[in-house]
């Protein structure tokens, strides 16, 4: 009896260690960057859009989960100025693209990760934009207090259709790539 006891503490010792392992880390959002890039077949635009939260999970020095808001009213063209910049931002946060009105954030939750090398991990995620839900798989970097990853997003997954050459024919040189870019850096 005394016996099982023992193997009962032991054990009620170990989970507890084991549950409290891990540690979520906030990300300081104001430090932290993400730009994007849109291409079309008659060139490219480029910008920004700001990290609303977020906050990642460590087992040690392991990266085990995260999970994000980005706030999509910050939308933001930096290739361009005046009007052309405002009108091109006024586009994307319309209905016909992100409709930031109705759908002002969109979230990122880590769903599994897999170690790589060199502070390298493959990242699947959810992805949360205009309330449709999609897995996105990409790899990042975690090395100090720095996170950095390049994801690549298919637009139409969230029915952002706008002059997609994969949906609508006859678009010649106004057709827009389906994927977009976002290159992040999370500082922490």
């Amino acid at each position: 009896m005394k016996n099982l006891k023992s193997i009962a503490l032991t054990l009620v010792a170990f989970v507890t260690f084991s549950a409290t392992a891990q540690k979520t880390v906030k990300v300081d959002a104001a430090k932290s960057t993400i730009n994007w890039v849109g291409k079309k077949v008659t060139g490219k635009h480029e910008g920004t859009v700001s990290l609303k939260e977020g906050a990642l999970v460590f087992d040690g020095k392991k990266l085990v989960g995260g999970n994000f808001t980005v706030d999509m009213t910050s939308i933001n063209v930096t290739d361009l100025e005046g009007g052309m910049k405002g009108k091109l931002e006024g586009h994307l946060k319309a209905d016909d693209f992100f409709g930031t009105d109705k759908y002002p954030t969109s979230k990122l939750v880590f769903k599994k990760i897999a170690t790589k090398e060199n502070n390298t991990y493959t990242v699947y995620a959810d992805l949360t934009i205009k309330d449709k839900t999609n897995e996105v798989v990409f790899d990042i970097v975690v090395k100090d207090k720095t996170a950095t990853a390049e994801v690549v997003i298919d637009r139409t997954k969230y029915g952002i259709e706008y002059n997609s050459g994969s949906i609508f024919d006859g678009l010649g040189d106004r057709a827009i790539n389906d994927d977009f870019t976002l290159n992040v850096v999370l500082s922490f």
